[in-house]
């Protein structure tokens, strides 16, 4: 096979397994569309195909029909541009467009999930009746994050849970991150240094809505096992929390490895 372009704007996708052969990859649904109709490509064009497992494909578009477009696939390489751990944003429900932000901007940083949750000072409540279109639009937005920047798998959006239903599910990570305005808390960097994570381990990372935490939450967390952090001398907004935290792990368990 060739060596694989270095392209950087080549058109990125993400297809199933199931759509990937040997020699060809089939683009279904709006994402064909998107190839055909808005980008207006033609046969003989690139574009950057991954499959969610680690692998990355150079491709060229070789036909065209409705709903689904082929392109015969010149390389493949492994991806190496993933976090050399599994990390999940557990994030209470903000106001307005806020968690927009924060699922576009922590896939760029590279999170595996984020799963909204409602705790006790969240003014936006969860409408069981929203839930799957609200989903579905939030793991749009991720997919189209994941393309931007670049990743390799396209990270999830969970369902909306309650708080207690956050703690029982974050608590089977293998390091449970609460970040805290209150007293007794850790700094980030030095709770990342004392409490070293292993290769493939999960990071949960904890944010509460504008109004943070509750003293009542704090206990709870702490009782099941969640580790309190600070997140340094200034109040940060809740979209901006999750933003700051993720930096900081990456600059200690990524950037400086």
């Amino acid at each position: 096979m060739k060596v694989f372009r270095e392209v950087d704007d080549v058109p990125r996708f993400f297809v199933p397994s199931d759509d990937i052969t040997q020699t060809s990859i089939t683009v279904r649904g709006n994402d064909a569309h998107h190839i055909s109709r808005a980008l207006r490509m033609a046969a003989g064009d690139h574009i950057t195909v991954c499959d969610s497992s680690g692998c990355e494909y150079d491709c060229v578009l070789k036909s065209f029909a409705e709903g689904a477009v082929v392109a015969d696939i010149l390389s493949v390489r492994q991806q190496d541009n993933e976090p050399p751990y599994r990390l999940v944003l557990y994030q209470a429900l903000p106001k307005g467009d806020k968690l927009d932000t924060v699922i576009q901007k922590s896939v760029e940083c590279g999170v595996s999930c984020i799963v909204p949750f409602e705790s006790e000072r969240c003014v936006v409540r969860m409408k069981p009746e929203a839930e799957d279109k609200k989903r579905e639009r939030r793991r749009r937005i991720a997919k189209e994050a994941a393309k931007q920047c670049g990743r390799g798998v396209v990270p999830d959006v969970g369902a909306t849970l309650t708080f207690e239903a956050m703690l029982r599910e974050a608590a089977g990570a293998d390091l449970v991150l609460f970040c805290f305005e209150g007293e007794g808390t850790v700094p980030l960097p030095r709770l990342l240094r004392d409490n070293p994570v292993p290769m493939g381990a999960t990071i949960a990372l904890v944010v509460g809505s504008e109004g943070g935490f509750s003293l009542s939450e704090a206990a709870r967390a702490t009782e099941v096992g969640f580790l309190p952090t600070g997140l340094g001398k200034r109040i940060l907004r809740t979209e901006t929390a999750p933003i700051f935290a993720l930096a900081c792990i990456a600059a200690v368990l990524e950037l400086d490895n």
